[in-house]
């Protein structure tokens, strides 16, 4: 709970919007850029780029650059990101399995 303890960067990094969609579509599957881009709808080049680039940093994604023209690049989970996209995934089950009950209070708030 301490503000200067680093794993707040990490936390940051795969709980953040992107950094849980990215997780849990690389479950099971590498994906180049443009196809990852299309399984997780709506996100931008440069948040996605970012989002790679952090969680790569944190040793939860592999970035592989095969030397061909053009250019190709993947991205897979490393054997801790397989363990980080499980336990992200268990909150997103929950919250689309809870969302009726969710959504009740929602009701009023401006939402």
């Amino acid at each position: 709970m301490s503000a200067a303890c680093p794993s707040r960067e990490v936390l940051k990094h795969m709980t953040s919007r992107w950094g849980v969609l990215v997780l849990i579509a690389l479950e099971g599957d590498s994906y180049r850029f443009s196809q990852l881009r299309r399984a997780i709808g709506g996100v931008s080049e440069r948040m996605l780029a970012q989002t790679l680039q952090w969680l790569e940093a944190d040793g939860l994604v592999l970035r592989t650059a095969y030397d061909v023209v053009p250019p190709h690049v993947e991205y897979r989970l490393t054997p801790l990101g397989v363990e980080a996209a499980e336990r992200v995934r268990l909150l997103a089950d929950w919250i689309e399995t809870n969302l009726p009950r969710i959504a009740e209070n929602w009701q009023g708030s401006g939402e």
